[in-house]
């Protein structure tokens, strides 16, 4: 018995010792690289990150601000990167070329794009725009967005004038510019157009024809999906969003002490209104309306054919 209890002791302080010695325990990185700067829509991440729910599930995750939007679907593509955070428009573009990437978690589940008039203004009903000009930003897809709601009051995209206003939309709105803008985002240009005492008006684009989308999607490499990282991340970031929407003050808190230069009334505001629309559930997946909504980019003639939706739409368990 003393012989055994002398081993039982020895190889005890041996583990001790190994534990003294051997290095701290490190958490798996995971770069995820945003489609913006960093805002109010990109919360659950960052809740996640400084509120500690990253680091529970053992990873070291760093968020990247893009020097070009368009470019981290392809680095992620390209495997300069893990995760990228994508707009669901885009990823069945994407998809439709070949680009090998996959959706594994949606931020945003509603569309924040909205057409925005003054809301003072002439133009009281869409109906209203025909023969009137219309800014935007990015052309393709806002165009099919803006056909397909005019078109349900009998107004032809040929009836209006486009014009390209860049990333100046709402300033193009409030100048006399152009009598309504497509593209602008319904929690912040109306409320960057209230701060400048210019209030907007929105119709939203889901309930004037157009399927409802996703607008903020986690995106990966189509090979990578087994990734144990990537299970924990949404773990992680589905305990984030549940924090964030119990907690909206505290993690308010957190976000702006991570980026102090936000803590302004624009982004006061766009986090209140973006809060009831983060994914509660980031994994999970609505297969459906992904296919309705392929189809309808399909008939719009956005993309040509719609792939196999199991090759680039996945449930990581």
């Amino acid at each position: 018995m003393s012989r055994l209890k002398s081993m039982i002791t020895a190889a005890t302080i041996g583990a001790v010792a190994m534990g003294m010695t051997s290095p701290a325990f490190a958490a798996d990185k995971l770069t995820i690289l945003l489609d913006w700067f960093v805002n109010p829509d990109h919360a659950p991440l960052i809740v996640a990150k400084e509120k500690g729910f990253f680091a529970k599930h053992d990873l070291d995750v760093e968020l990247i601000e893009p020097a070009d939007p368009s470019a981290p679907p392809r680095l992620v593509a390209a495997g300069q990167g893990d995760v990228a955070v994508n707009y669901q428009p885009q990823l069945h573009v994407q998809a439709a070329e070949g680009l090998p990437l996959t959706r594994i978690g949606t931020l945003v589940a509603t569309p924040l794009n909205s057409l925005i008039v003054l809301k003072d203004g002439p133009i009281k009903e869409i109906a209203d725009l025909k023969g009137k000009k219309i800014g935007y930003s990015l052309a393709g897809f806002e165009d099919a967005l803006l056909g397909t709601m005019l078109g349900k009051y009998g107004v032809s995209i040929d009836d209006v004038e486009l014009v390209n206003v860049n990333f100046s939309l709402s300033p193009s709105l409030y100048s006399g510019q152009v009598d309504a803008i497509i593209g602008g985002y319904r929690n912040f240009e109306l409320n960057q157009m209230e701060i400048e005492g210019k209030p907007g008006k929105a119709f939203y684009v889901e309930e004037e024809g157009v399927p409802p989308y996703d607008e903020l999607i986690l995106t990966v490499r189509n090979d990578k999906t087994d990734d144990p990282r990537f299970a924990r991340m949404l773990a992680a970031l589905e305990e984030g969003v549940q924090y964030l929407v119990n907690h909206p003050d505290d993690s308010w808190q957190a976000f702006i002490a991570a980026y102090p230069n936000l803590d302004d009334e624009l982004n006061i505001k766009a986090w209140a209104d973006t809060l009831p629309r983060f994914a509660l559930r980031p994994a999970a997946i609505d297969r459906t309306r992904y296919a309705r909504f392929a189809t309808y980019l399909k008939d719009q003639g956005i993309i040509e054919t719609v792939p196999a939706l199991d090759s680039y739409v996945t449930v990581i368990e």
